[in-house]
């Protein structure tokens, strides 16, 4: 394993910086506040959600014909590592300003239309509309309201704070002003510059941190250390150790892996790198299957998807993650890599058991292919959670039939996550549809059929009658989207 740097270098603000004594569990939080008293960045929850720690973090992507962009993603500093940040351009509150104390657009409109009240979760609001005003002029309410999905403020309510989005929208000072508009040039050059073609490793002690520069790299790594934790994201790894204390020995950091953040469009379906965020998939896939984008805009807010990775939420195994479901009704296959070469499974296959998946040592997931959606078929996913925005789903139903020209169902896939240990197709439902009309009767008898799929358990997120319940419910709702009737839904008095 070829190592070129024993250094995490980065550009904070308007600083080049060099680290090479780094924890692989440091989180960009704890640097900001402890190590370069930028106290603007607040702790709040720890955990992603309410958004006080918000930076934005600029890192170059690939912009196809055009080569490569510099893109700035508002991210949550308190589950984001700093051995991920290697070649990036991390903007905390403090860089807004100019020099001589004049306010940027975004603070300014916070004071005017009376945004902040205590003041702790604003320095977080205020980034998140700066990285909304960097790429959007003429924001739509809903475009607000989406970014701000991940800010939560308990003094002066949303209405405030979303009038001074409006407003600041409309103030564009010169480019010399703005600190990221005036150096974008320059930052691009350094950004390059900083960037290795070998893999970096740092030690302290028992300590390890390892950042590949590419997959050839990654494979490499994880055959030397099959063991090891490999962090994309890091928006469920980040709580391992912010909330349980986990060591991360030896820390795999695979967010710069230029090959794990393709997403390639054919007519067969779309390749997606295990490395894409939700954010970066969200355009190719609400295209291609248009249920899909109402799915993402609930996963976690604005922050944690441009964190969070489609490749991550399946690797990670868990029964409650919200891409799974979808992506295995439509049919989608997952790629292995290691050290040995490459296989390809169908992604149903690849959950075994709780927090067991078919991936060997020194394998990692590749890529996602989700084939084209034959025309005529009816898909759809729906999420349900104790809240709207922000929340881990209680349950999570997808759903995709085909009809024949006598409107019986020709094919019906079924799976829910949330049901079962691992994200699974309900077979008896799929075998009460198929072949028969596509009717309220026979939605009513498929029904009765999710209780031979699931014996779904109790836990604070729902009850296990309320899982079936919901399901059923769910199941209907597909087949009433789809032909637009009306039927009286069961209500849990009803079975409680």
């Amino acid at each position: 394993m070829a190592q070129a740097s024993d250094s995490i270098r980065f550009i904070l603000n308007d600083t080049e910086v060099a680290l090479s004594d780094v924890a692989p569990t440091a989180t960009l939080l704890d640097y900001l506040r402890l190590e370069r008293r930028l106290t603007g960045t607040k702790e709040g929850c720890a955990e992603g959600d309410c958004g006080a720690c918000t930076v934005l973090v600029g890192r170059l992507a690939d912009d196809g014909e055009n080569g490569e962009s510099l893109v700035y993603e508002s991210v949550n500093a308190c589950i984001r590592f700093v051995g991920s940040l290697n070649a990036t351009h991390v903007v905390t509150v403090e860089h807004l300003a100019a020099r001589e104390g004049t306010l940027h657009p975004v603070q300014q409109a916070m004071v005017d239309f009376h945004g902040s009240q205590c003041g702790f979760c604003t320095p977080g609001f205020v980034m998140s509309l700066y990285g909304l005003w960097l790429t959007n002029d003429n924001p739509s309410r809903a475009a607000i309201e989406k970014t701000l999905q991940g800010n939560l403020c308990r003094c002066t309510g949303y209405e405030p704070i979303v009038r001074a989005a409006e407003a600041a929208a409309r103030e564009r000072p010169s480019a010399i002003f703005d600190p990221i508009t005036r150096t974008r040039e320059a930052v691009t050059a350094r950004l390059k510059a900083l960037r290795t073609t070998e893999t970096i490793v740092i030690r302290n002690g028992e300590d390890c941190l390892i950042v590949p520069a590419d997959a050839t790299g990654l494979a490499a790594v994880l055959d030397e250390h099959p063991a090891a934790t490999i962090v994309a994201g890091a928006t469920d790894v980040g709580l391992w150790v912010t909330k349980h204390m986990r060591p991360l020995n030896p820390a795999v950091f695979i967010n710069g892996v230029a090959e794990l953040q393709r997403i390639e469009s054919t007519e067969a379906g779309l390749t997606i790198g295990a490395g894409v965020s939700y954010t970066a998939a969200f355009d190719a896939l609400s295209s291609a299957y248009p249920a899909f984008g109402g799915l993402i805009d609930r996963i976690g807010g604005e922050q944690v998807r441009n964190m969070g990775t489609i490749g991550g939420n399946i690797a990670n195994g868990s029964p409650i993650g919200d891409s799974p479901p979808p992506l295995i009704v439509l049919g989608a296959s997952v790629t292995l890599r290691s050290r040995n070469g490459t296989r390809t499974l169908p992604l149903e296959d690849f959950f075994i058991a709780y927090s067991r998946q078919d991936r060997k040592p020194g394998e990692f997931v590749e890529g996602i292919f989700v084939p084209a959606l034959p025309e005529g078929d009816r898909f759809a996913a729906y999420k349900v959670s104790k809240r709207r925005d922000e929340d881990i789903s209680a349950l999570l139903g997808a759903f995709r039939i085909a009809l024949d020209e006598d409107n019986r169902v020709r094919t019906a896939l079924v799976a829910f996550g949330g049901m079962a240990a691992t994200p699974k197709r309900a077979k008896a439902v799929e075998a009460a549809l198929i072949g028969e009309r596509w009717s309220e009767e026979t939605i009513r008898a498929a029904q009765a059929a999710l209780e031979t799929d699931y014996q779904p358990i109790t836990d604070w997120r729902a009850t296990g009658a309320y899982r079936i319940l919901a399901a059923k419910n769910l199941l209907m709702r597909f087949f009433l989207e789809s032909t637009g009737e009306t039927v009286q839904l069961q209500r849990f008095e009803d079975v409680a």
